[in-house]
């Protein structure tokens, strides 16, 4: 378990710290994993950068919640580990301001907190897991790697650049969606769905296919589940002049309004 240990210090200052990150295969080839760990705990931030990194893990952290948008900004993370008790602002404004400004990272709070209501109030402000401490390492990294799975991290069709459909464009470099220049403001499996989509407009794909993408990694995951996702999606679509079709027994299709 995970939660008050004793560790020695690394040789970086765990405040502000960028982790090398190895991973198994061809050095090269195919990069890591980016981490962000937000964490004000020397001790925990430590023993979370040191454990992911030797899993193949890129891993920067941040213990500062006034800072903690900026790093976000800058390191454009696969998945944001956050604690909700920081120094400067609370995690959860953290979130709400990150949600807000359109960054679409999915985030696990890890946290003392561990009532119904506090984690219903995290998930409600945009957060996709959470984990209260103490907690299993090898748990914590499947959820990591689940999550990446499912927001399409290193792979080619959900973070790749995709060309500007009825005014919406994917960014290359941290998958938000963009409409007319602005932020769409999607949870993170509205914008899985979406991304999918605009990789191929005026296309079906099929729903199965989606599904592999929205909830990749998730168990206990009914195959109907996809259905809320798009019905969602449908409706933060309705300001802009694309629509979300869907073709009963082949899947879902992005049209231009006519």
């Amino acid at each position: 378990m995970i939660g008050a240990l004793a560790v020695e210090p690394l040789s970086a200052t765990p405040g502000e710290t960028r982790g090398r990150g190895r991973f198994p295969g061809l050095p090269g080839h195919t990069p890591p994993m980016k981490l962000l760990l937000i964490e004000d705990n020397p001790s925990m931030q430590a023993t979370l950068q040191r454990s992911f990194e030797r899993r193949g893990i890129s891993v920067t952290t941040c213990s500062d919640g006034l800072r903690a948008l900026d790093r976000w900004r800058a390191v454009l993370p696969d998945v944001v580990l956050l604690d909700l008790s920081l120094p400067g602002r609370d995690g959860l404004q953290v979130l709400a301001d990150a949600r807000a400004d359109g960054l679409v990272t999915p985030v696990i709070i890890l946290t003392a907190r561990g009532t119904v209501g506090d984690r219903i109030l995290g998930l409600n402000t945009g957060a996709d897991d959470y984990l209260p401490k103490p907690f299993d390492l090898d748990e914590l990294e499947a959820r990591v790697r689940a999550l990446a799975r499912r927001s399409g991290a290193g792979s080619g069709d959900a973070r790749s650049e995709t060309p500007a459909f009825c005014g919406l464009r994917v960014d290359g470099e941290s998958g938000a969606v963009y409409h007319q220049g602005q932020p769409l403001e999607l949870a993170p499996r509205e914008a899985a769905l979406l991304r999918a989509l605009l990789a191929r407009p005026g296309q079906a794909v099929a729903k199965d296919r989606l599904f592999d993408l929205v909830f990749a990694g998730e168990i206990d995951v009914q195959p109907d589940a996809i259905e809320v996702v798009a019905y969602r999606l449908r409706k933060k679509l309705a300001a802009t002049a694309a629509r979300l079709i869907t073709l009963r027994g082949l899947g879902y299709l992005l049209r231009a309004e006519a």
